[in-house]
């Protein structure tokens, strides 16, 4: 199943959140094309409010070698034109990251989620586990987060809510609830198994470790998973957003990412950054705390949103 797109009321509504919550990053790229001619100044400040979203030292230099060919290429001389050819060069740039959800080539389509503390994971797992639900997929949770009997309960109260099972045990080894999970799954015909595993930093080496462990152990439930392994990133933490991308991958491998907390950041420029140096899926980005906002992530879409 590809995640079909929604109705076209409901996505405008859904771009209206997302260019309000990217609005305090896009007004300080967007107040450079308010001058009277491209120059050299224009470029510098542009160089500057780019840096200054944590658009990233590389990317920041790609889209600016990329615009000036287009404006080359366009003739452009008016600096409000200028705005809607960085659209163009932020899309190309994002374009790799749009790839959808898949689900149905595997049951259980085993889906594993990662992230640091405090990232929003665990409700981008109750918001993805709507989003499955919505679009008729059968969901078990495994609450593989044992040591930590707010994130039971958080996902217990998702469960609830989504009407879905739930795998969870107080206390016990992450990677034995998972092996039961993935292994409950399949012989429960359920369509996905999502785990939750515990918030951590990359620099802690021994949770990094523990969650190579959970990958191994799912892999023994069920050959062919993890089917996906998401990361769960804080949109307003910027350049040590794209730090995890690249410490969780070396880790685990990532099939994808979900991007939460890009309304009211300063830092939404960190796509562009993770598109130039770690090109991993964004599979969903949210803008709020409700469930309806976590979208599909679309790389024209998120352009147009930074820079309206």
């Amino acid at each position: 199943m590809e995640a079909a797109p929604p109705a076209a009321p409901e996505r405008k509504g859904w771009l209206t959140r997302l260019s309000a919550g990217l609005r305090k990053t896009g007004s300080s790229i967007t107040g450079v094309f308010t001058g009277t001619k491209i120059d050299d100044a224009l470029y510098e400040e542009l160089e500057d409010a780019l840096l200054m979203a944590d658009t990233g030292v590389k990317a920041t230099q790609h889209l600016l070698e990329t615009l000036k060919r287009r404006i080359k290429e366009s003739r452009t001389t008016e600096p409000a034109a200028v705005k809607a050819l960085l659209a163009d060069a932020l899309t190309e740039l994002l374009t790799p990251l749009e790839k959808p959800l898949e689900i149905g080539a595997h049951q259980p389509t085993v889906i594993m989620v990662a992230g640091v503390n405090g990232a929003g994971k665990t409700t981008s797992i109750g918001k993805l586990t709507k989003h499955l639900a919505d679009h008729g997929e059968s969901v078990l949770l495994a609450a593989a987060d044992t040591f930590r009997a707010a994130a039971r309960e958080q996902l217990g109260v998702w469960a609830t809510r989504n009407t879905v099972e739930i795998v969870s045990q107080e206390g016990g080894d992450p990677a034995a609830v998972s092996f039961d999970a993935v292994s409950a799954g399949r012989a429960r015909g359920k369509d996905v198994v999502l785990v939750d595993t515990a918030g951590r930093l990359p620099t802690q080496l021994h949770l990094m470790q523990e969650l190579q462990k959970i990958k191994r152990v799912i892999t023994k439930a069920d050959a062919s998973a993890p089917h996906e392994v998401l990361l769960v990133i804080d949109g307003n933490t910027g350049q040590n957003a794209l730090a995890q991308v690249k410490a969780f991958d070396d880790a685990l491998e990532l099939t994808g990412l979900i991007v939460t907390k890009l309304d009211g950041t300063a830092k939404g420029g960190v796509l562009a950054a993770i598109a130039q140096e770690r090109p991993v899926p964004v599979y969903f980005i949210g803008v709020g705390e409700k469930v309806e906002d976590l979208e599909t992530f679309s790389a024209r879409e998120f352009a147009q949103a930074l820079l309206a």
